[in-house]
């Protein structure tokens, strides 16, 4: 079974980490240049405000559940197959909304590195 040659990839502070720890020297974080080092301040600064969106309507999913169910307790009485609609949505209902948040937020932080790298 011959095919193309497997290879590691690793990042560069993995491949320094591990060097760090071979070489018994004094060790010095490396330096981005000016113009990366703007970039990367730039787009940490957007993914950690589309981070804080996405973290304020987790929020408001999960402590926005006991709100909706003091406004409707009528949800209590409504049953589907024998069980409580606010049991339903209790259980059922934050999961799969979490897990889409969390491809929302994937998403947008892939688009803003794509929107980043090709300004530059």
């Amino acid at each position: 079974m011959s095919g193309p040659k497997r290879v590691a990839v690793t990042s560069p502070q993995t491949r320094v980490a591990h060097a760090r720890r071979t070489l018994r020297r004094r060790w010095r974080a490396p330096r981005l240049d000016p113009a990366e080092a703007a970039r990367a301040a730039q787009l940490h600064q957007v993914q950690r405000r589309r981070g804080l969106v996405t973290l304020l309507l987790l929020f408001l999913l999960l402590f926005g559940l006991p709100v909706v169910f003091a406004v409707f307790p009528a949800l209590d009485e409504i049953r589907l197959l024998d069980v409580p609609v606010s049991w339903l949505l209790l259980a059922v209902a934050p999961f799969p909304a979490m897990a889409a948040l969390a491809w929302w937020q994937l998403r947008r932080a892939e688009r803003a590195e794509l929107h980043d790298v090709s300004e530059g």
